[in-house]
């Protein structure tokens, strides 16, 4: 069975993967912790993952640091859903985008 996950919301951009880890280590041992990154600028998303060595600390974690400020933020901390949970996103492929023709322009009518 997979590793469960910690989903860390409402994170300051300021935060990143070492400071998420330290946050964290006070309850136990970190297999790793990673702050979400736009693929683009770099910037964080306000979000990321932590996981631990020992699964019993995932629940004292979102007991005790739930709602705890980390980088002047309050940060939300819950079990993270497993990633078949989630619908695949469908950006329309196949018959050539919008229906109309098939072309990125829009057909004129005159």
């Amino acid at each position: 069975m997979a590793q469960t996950n910690l989903f860390i919301g409402s994170l300051a951009y300021a935060t990143n993967d070492d400071t998420l880890k330290a946050h964290f280590e006070q309850i136990g041992e970190v297999s790793s912790a990673r702050v979400i990154t736009d693929r683009d600028s770099g910037r964080s998303k306000g979000f990321g993952f932590v996981e631990f060595v020992d699964e019993a600390n995932n629940q004292k974690a979102v007991d005790q640091l739930d709602g705890k400020e980390l980088d002047g933020r309050a940060i939300n901390v819950s079990l993270a859903r497993p990633k078949e949970d989630r619908p695949k996103r469908d950006f329309g492929g196949g018959n050539g985008g919008g229906g109309n023709g098939g072309g990125s322009f829009r057909q004129r009518s005159w």
